[in-house]
């Protein structure tokens, strides 16, 4: 039987809204227009009746699994659906045998392909290779690092987007308005605000925000002839919105790059929100104050020396106010990097000296700068020559004699201060230095 046949009856009246509702066509599918607006790949792919193999990346939804739908209705392909949580290569080979003895063109709908182990993988890669197979995957995971490159070559990777609130609220209005599938037959009123505030609850999935509605028509109240749903229902429908996310996914490092990269430019409050929002999702606030610790010396370093001894403060006071105060002391180091003056010369000037270093097969400490902790280390002159520094006029020992740089190697600079902050008076701290060392060194035996 065609699943996708327009006669086919509707769905249960028992079934989730958010099921019911599933476009039957494209021109019904809400969201997505880069990729099913007109003259747009998958609108073309409709069109034409001819499906390529692709990879559907995207949050949960979105609308990836009625995409798969829709394009296999339009090819006349026969529609395979495993989830790979479920399925395994004994799964992926008996769809396999049914292609090959239906001779019918075979659209598999692998959801959560990011799932699947190498070998499950490779099981599919001879069948979609030779178009037995056409493969429509679903993750909600960046496919670069979840599916092999083998696979990942032979298939087209498409980016699906959270829906915006108005694209949720007309979804929303698709389902109160339909009769033969969403609530059309109850004629429910709502009150001002009602959708805006359930499409905002729903953060960009269309199914939630289905499920949210569905729930909340429960709590309508009869006001004569007339079916209302008023806003004030929605609080116990909504109750405390909290995210969750996969602590091993794209979101949770994509909140922590945000935290990182709004410090970096100077903007706190966006900073403070991406905190906010990794904490409500689950996210270790300890993990925003190891990424506070690299910022300090990374993106603000020596143009404010005070931040790092902040953040580590911050840290302490963490582990020893416990959670709800310790959050407050993050904010308090996150807000002072945010506002310090930036400088990212440490970050630069030790991948210098990396670098450096990575070139020169030897490096050699200068004898005057070795210990010489026994006579025949003495006799070998270590240690002979050295100045110490707080001997010498000014502290500072001046000259090339004593610049502590091996001999065999040219001399480099990998630290070079900006005008940033506290860096700006380094930079006048080293020019005053090398002055005396010139001074030094046209002056015979003051080294």
């Amino acid at each position: 039987m065609d699943l996708f046949d327009s006669a086919e009856a509707p769905p249960a009246d028992g079934a989730p809204l958010a099921f019911r509702m599933r476009p039957r066509h494209l021109d019904d599918y809400v969201g997505q227009q880069a990729l099913v607006g007109p003259h747009k790949p998958l609108r073309q792919m409709v069109e034409s009746k001819s499906v390529r193999s692709m990879i559907l990346w995207g949050p949960p939804g979105v609308g990836k699994t009625t995409l798969a739908e829709l394009l296999a209705r339009a090819s006349d392909s026969a529609l395979e659906q495993l989830s790979a949580v479920m399925a395994g290569v004994k799964e992926i080979r008996a769809v396999v045998e049914r292609a090959r003895q239906t001779r019918a063109q075979t659209l598999l709908f692998l959801d959560e392909i990011h799932r699947l182990n190498k070998s499950q993988q490779d099981a599919l890669l001879p069948h979609v290779e030779s178009g037995l197979l056409t493969l429509i995957g679903a993750t909600t995971e960046n496919p670069s690092f979840e599916v092999n490159s083998a696979l990942l070559s032979r298939t087209r990777v498409y980016v699906l987007k959270p829906l915006s609130e108005q694209e949720l609220i007309d979804v929303m209005r698709q389902a109160l308005e339909d009769r033969e599938r969403g609530l059309g037959r109850r004629s429910i009123e709502l009150e001002e605000g009602v959708l805006q505030a359930l499409a905002r609850a729903s953060a960009g999935d269309a199914r939630r925000a289905l499920g949210l509605l569905e729930t909340a028509c429960d709590f309508t109240e009869q006001r004569g002839e007339r079916e209302v749903l008023a806003k004030a229902a929605l609080l116990d429908v909504i109750g405390h919105q909290s995210s969750a996310f996969d602590k091993q996914g794209d979101a949770y490092y994509d909140l922590l790059s945000a935290i990182h990269k709004s410090i970096r430019s100077s903007r706190p409050d966006a900073a403070l929100l991406y905190m906010a929002r990794f904490i409500q999702g689950g996210g270790d606030p300890l993990d925003v104050v190891r990424r506070l610790s690299a910022i300090a010396s990374e993106d603000v370093g020596n143009a404010d020396p005070r931040a790092l001894p902040l953040v580590i403060a911050a840290w302490d006071a963490y582990l020893r106010l416990g959670d709800y105060e310790g959050q407050r002391a993050i904010a308090h180091a996150a807000i002072h990097l945010a506002v310090a003056p930036k400088s990212n010369r440490i970050d630069r000037a030790w991948k210098a000296a990396q670098s450096f270093v990575n070139s020169q097969p030897q490096v050699d400490v200068p004898s005057y700068l070795r210990n010489a902790p026994t006579k025949l280390m003495e006799e070998l002159g270590h240690g002979e020559g050295y100045r110490y520094a707080h001997n010498e006029p000014d502290g500072y020992p001046a000259g090339d004699a004593h610049d502590c740089w091996p001999e065999a190697l040219p001399k480099t600079r990998f630290f070079e201060p900006s005008t940033q902050g506290q860096e700006k008076r380094f930079a006048e701290i080293m020019a005053w230095r090398e002055a005396r060392d010139e001074e030094a060194n046209q002056t015979p035996g003051s080294a």
